[in-house]
């Protein structure tokens, strides 16, 4: 058999049961590994993930603190089907972090200080969990988490994010180097009754992907047409 062909030397066939060459290319190479990746996952991931979304929001509850979901468990929380994959996320003033990494560390909950200087990260059982304290570069402030409804998350109540912040706060996050439209889309389907979208268009107005992601809206006739140009943006952000 001519190994180097893949075939039997005299052109015909390649023998029953015989197993593919394994393939160089860097291409194969970074589909298998995704394909470790997903077999490292949990089988309920979901699951993993709220459950550990429950024990931070009793800490954070604790604590006194005001604080609200964000993210894709907060997406959940509104009844749009998701995929939970990665991680959940909480919004926090910076002036209570260390009060809210403490109670964390009682609670045997790993934290973990990144390069970044807006967020902490933690980790229980396996999911990483992120404390923000900026939105797209904006501070997040007690205005912002005063409008946090509470919604009950896997049966457990607490503040999630208000849809107008959650979709500003996306939509202000994308950039030339991170612009998929794909998981927005759902997202502003899902929740088109309950954002106030005049709001979010004078909030992202300096930001061109998010206008594009809004003009996306319109020709799909998820949000009506806007007349005039954007202007302005919250008071109290």
């Amino acid at each position: 058999m001519n190994l180097a062909e893949g075939r039997r030397a005299d052109g015909g066939p390649p023998p029953t049961g015989s197993l593919p060459l394994r393939s160089h290319s860097p291409f194969a190479a970074e589909a298998a590994e995704g394909v470790r990746q997903a077999q490292a996952l949990p089988p309920d991931h979901t699951q993993a993930i709220l459950e550990v979304t429950k024990e931070v929001a009793g800490v954070l509850k604790s604590s006194g603190c005001p604080f609200a979901l964000v993210g894709s468990v907060a997406v959940y929380a509104y009844g749009i089907p998701v995929r939970l994959q990665h991680d959940t996320d909480f919004v926090v003033r910076r002036e209570d972090a260390e009060k809210v990494t403490d109670l964390l560390r009682e609670r045997g909950i790993e934290v973990v200080d990144p390069p970044e200087d807006w967020l902490v990260k933690a980790r229980k059982d396996g999911e990483q969990i992120d404390l923000i304290f900026a939105l797209a570069g904006r501070p997040v402030t007690t205005e912002l988490l005063d409008r946090a409804p509470t919604l009950p998350v896997d049966s457990v109540h607490m503040p999630v994010i208000e849809p107008t912040d959650l979709m500003t706060g996306r939509l202000a996050a994308l950039s030339e180097h991170h612009c998929d439209y794909g998981p927005l889309l759902p997202v502003a389907r899902g929740l088109r009754e309950r954002v106030d979208w005049d709001l979010v268009r004078r909030d992202t107005a300096d930001r061109p992907m998010a206008a594009a992601f809004l003009y996306l809206l319109e020709l799909l006739d998820v949000i009506p047409p806007h007349d005039g140009q954007a202007e302005g943006g919250r008071s109290d952000e």
